[in-house]
């Protein structure tokens, strides 16, 4: 072993058996003892308590996630060629997995730790990137990765026309570094003053707002749960609930629905889902509600008149940690039993959960016993997860967050 030129952290027994493991998290209270001094978003050696090397990663003594392992090398070198091939390789993994999808524009091309860029995400939208930073090593270094991103994208015979930063999210503050977003300026690039952009997914075109969007602007971790969803989408009646963008309802429409409804909470999703329908031509078999659906559910079941034979329930996540996991289950379980009690026998529901905490046991627990309290039985046509651009690690549970389940209603 070469050398070691970093500050040296030793780990609890606990925590050497989570990295042998896999995993690339290091939390506070399982550091032992550091050896040589450092400032937060230094990278750090890992060692066991018998003094056996483990890994290098950056530290941050703000984050309860203390280090963040991104090599277990001893002789990995950190410079640009070091990040330029995990970079490529990302690529070239999504070029494979993705296949001709890859050429349609949209897809994630960096997913934190499944890409070994812990706190990184990076979402490809035609010739731009948006880019969120959640981890304090890599906002120390991201004015050399974002130049490699522009050079390896020119490999693949791609030329980036914009990155911009989506750091306003409220994790940051929890890292010690502050809320931003922005253009991130380099030679060749430029920026979109209004932030909209038409991508396509699924053959349907879709407008876009970087600047004012959720996270990066576009969901890509359901594509092809939405192709999933649309295949049993001819000639029935559609009530797609937590529209957003309109993407489960446009491809349902697209695949020959009778009909679909869309409804959103919010007035701008409802206003750019209906967009988005007249882009593709869907609207006049599509029409668009702004409702809460926790409220629209009550009263069509108050009133016993469901006119849908096709529900989708693609809520935001009604937990983000393992504290509030019980009421979300709870908030699950109602608008599940909801929709079952809704549909009639031979009806289909579509459903899912985007929270890690949310675990597909848990899910599946709870859709049963949804289904005990709407009196009917669950036929499984598909259980799904996310697209192959969002990779899962099989060692590191926090990557496998989406849940998606197709049922007929028996």
């Amino acid at each position: 072993m070469a050398q070691r030129v970093f500050p040296k952290i030793s780990i609890t027994e606990k925590a050497e058996r989570s990295v042998r493991g896999g995993h690339p998290w290091v939390y506070s209270e399982e550091i032992l003892c550091v050896d040589g001094s450092y400032e937060n978003g230094d990278l750090v050696d890992v060692y066991t308590k018998k003094n056996r090397f483990l890994g290098t990663g950056y530290i941050n003594d703000n984050s309860k996630i203390r280090i963040r392992i991104i090599s277990r090398n001893a002789n990995d070198r950190f410079d640009d060629d070091f990040y330029r091939r995990r970079i490529r390789y990302a690529i070239e993994y999504r070029k494979t997995v993705m296949g001709n999808d890859f050429d349609e524009g949209c897809c994630r091309i960096i997913f934190g730790e499944s890409d070994s860029f812990p706190g990184l995400t990076v979402d490809r939208f035609n010739d731009v990137l948006v880019v969120q930073v959640l981890s304090l090593g890599i906002e120390r270094i991201k004015h050399r990765l974002f130049p490699l991103f522009i050079e390896v994208f020119a490999e693949f015979g791609i030329k980036l026309r914009a990155i911009y930063e989506r750091n306003d999210v409220a994790i940051r503050n929890k890292e010690g570094m502050e809320q931003c977003k922005g253009y991130y300026m380099h030679e060749g690039l430029s920026e979109i003053p209004d932030g909209k952009l038409i991508i396509t997914e699924n053959g349907i075109k879709y407008e876009i707002n970087i600047i004012t969007g959720q996270k990066t602007g576009f969901f890509l971790d359901q594509k092809y749960n939405r192709l999933a969803a649309a295949r049993i989408a001819k000639g029935r009646n559609v009530l797609d609930c937590f529209t957003h963008t309109g993407a489960f309802a446009l491809n349902a429409a697209k695949a020959g629905a009778n009909h679909v409804t869309a409804v959103d909470i919010s007035d701008d999703a409802v206003k750019l889902a209906k967009a988005n329908a007249e882009l593709n031509g869907l609207s006049e078999r599509m029409s668009f509600v702004c409702a809460d659906v926790f409220d629209l559910l009550t009263d069509m079941e108050a009133r016993k008149k469901c006119e849908f034979d096709y529900i989708i329930l693609d809520p935001p996540a009604f937990t983000k940690s393992r504290d509030t996991v019980r009421s979300a289950i709870n908030g699950y379980k109602a608008i599940n039993a909801k929709a079952m009690k809704l549909l009639p026998r031979g009806g289909y529901l579509a459903t899912c959960s985007c929270s890690h905490f949310m675990t597909d046991d848990l899910f599946r627990r709870m859709l049963h016993d949804a289904a005990i309290d709407a009196g009917v039985q669950l036929r499984q046509i598909e259980g799904r997860q996310q697209s192959p651009d969002h990779p899962i690690l099989w060692n590191v549970p926090e990557t496998d967050y989406l849940k998606f389940y197709i049922f007929q209603i028996v």
